[in-house]
């Protein structure tokens, strides 16, 4: 028997996801403890992979570390709550994956914002001409949208809301968050924006 000692999380890395599940999970237990050791191995294994998970959802670079740093800050506050600590691993991923996709929403209202901000500059700087009227079009035309949106059965607007807010939505994890299997999100996907244009369509106020 070959006495070389294996770091415990570096070992999960090569197991695969279950390895890490399994040293995530004992890393927790041992924080309990009173050994904080195994989680710190943790961390430094699993960072970059929370850090590469945070950015393909299309948040940038320092934004993304703020976000790891807060999902282990989040982890160490709760730690004595969690009652699955084999679980750990998984709520690692998926917490990652929601706080960057509502920083990818946070920053396209705030784009949406400044654009509406730099319209409105650019109405109140230029001639009348049919300013008013158009500024009225569009509201009326958001407002027909939105009221179409809401409309909706509640998983058509669960469902637009997660894989409309990211670029390259990860489907494994809206299926967990959703409870439905990650081969009909597409067709239910395709279900739901028929119905709202079937809706729209039939509108007359719609144009």
């Amino acid at each position: 028997m070959s006495d070389e000692v294996v770091d415990p999380v570096e070992a999960g890395v090569r197991g695969g996801d279950v390895g890490l599940a399994h040293r995530a999970a004992c890393a927790v237990t041992a924080y309990r403890d009173g050994d904080r050791a195994p989680l710190a191995a943790l961390v430094s294994a699993l960072t970059p992979l929370l850090w590469r998970t945070v950015r393909s959802q299309g948040v940038d670079a320092e934004r993304a570390e703020d976000i790891v740093q807060n999902v282990w800050l989040t982890l160490v506050r709760d730690i004595d709550t969690i009652r699955e600590p084999h679980a750990t691993l998984q709520w690692l991923l998926v917490t990652a994956r929601r706080a960057a996709w509502r920083a990818v929403r946070r920053m396209r209202e705030d784009q949406v914002r400044q654009d509406h901000d730099s319209e409105a500059a650019e109405r109140l700087s230029a001639p009348d001409d049919e300013a008013p009227e158009a500024l009225v079009a569009r509201d009326e035309r958001d407002r027909v949208l939105w009221q179409h949106v809401r409309d909706l059965p509640a998983r058509c607007r669960e469902l637009l809301s997660l894989v409309a807010m990211v670029s390259r939505p990860d489907y494994a994890v809206v299926s967990r968050t959703l409870g439905i299997p990650v081969g009909s999100i597409g067709p239910t996907r395709g279900r739901c924006l028929a119905k709202l244009r079937l809706a729209l369509s039939s509108d007359p106020s719609w144009s």
